[in-house]
């Protein structure tokens, strides 16, 4: 059963939040490919609520006929209303692409200074959502015991600007080819660097809770890997 307010089976009821965009400061002096610290400056964008869970990504499936996710068949990783996860990054873009044809706007995945922003929920100089201490509630306080799997959406409280699981739960795909570091981005609008080896990600996991969970904190993967704590979930354009 669909939680009141969270995603519905259906992609075509996926609900947006609409950011104002405008400047923030991005980064953190923590680690070096968080540097350096600099304010950057974005354009209005919309990003869904949640993660693409594993009904929604049937859907696709279904419509698409694409390649089923690597742990599709796996009880751990296919919970109708847990993060579909085992996804490209290739797979994550052809999402995308159709639910864009589906809702007649463009949708994508987000740079990541606009992942960062959206983490941020509106509030400056914390290390997390939440403040500035790790999460030590319920199935995702840090370090709980039993943790091998993804969890439900909505399973901990949204963020200042009502979005779930934008520091925990599974990592989550970004558009930006990934560099150790901000040395040359623009600062309008930056989409990363040319070219690359790595596409950058965001977000903490079940895996890996207490290493990225931050808000500034990065990861990368090669685009076509495909593992059991990367999702990705859907920006789109604001028209006008």
């Amino acid at each position: 059963m669909n939680r009141p307010g969270l995603p519905a089976t259906d992609p075509a009821s996926t609900r947006f939040v609409e950011l104002p965009g405008g400047a923030f400061r991005m980064g953190s002096p923590e680690r070096p490919d968080e540097q350096p610290l600099r304010v950057v400056r974005l354009d209005p964008f919309a990003v869904a609520i949640a993660p693409v869970t594993n009904a929604e990504y049937a859907a696709f499936l279904e419509a698409s006929g694409h390649e089923a996710p690597r742990f599709w068949e796996d009880p751990r990783f296919n919970h109708r209303d847990c993060p579909v996860v085992g996804v490209s990054w290739f797979d994550a873009i052809d999402y995308c692409e159709w639910l864009g044809d589906l809702l007649g706007r463009r949708c994508r995945l987000p740079t990541e200074a606009e992942r960062e922003y959206a983490a941020r929920g509106g509030v400056e100089g914390v290390r997390f959502p939440w403040g500035n201490e790790p999460w030590e509630h319920g199935a995702f306080a840090l370090g709980a015991a039993g943790m091998d799997r993804p969890q439900p959406v909505g399973s901990a409280p949204p963020n200042g600007f009502g979005l779930y699981h934008m520091a925990e739960n599974v990592h989550e795909w970004c558009s930006d080819w990934y560099a150790p570091g901000y040395d040359g981005d623009e600062l309008d609008n930056p989409r990363g660097p040319a070219e690359g080896q790595r596409r950058a990600s965001r977000g903490g996991s079940w895996r890996h809770r207490v290493k990225v969970t931050r808000i500034a904190a990065r990861s990368s993967l090669s685009p076509e890997r495909r593992y059991n704590d990367y999702g990705f979930r859907v920006y789109a354009d604001i028209e006008g």
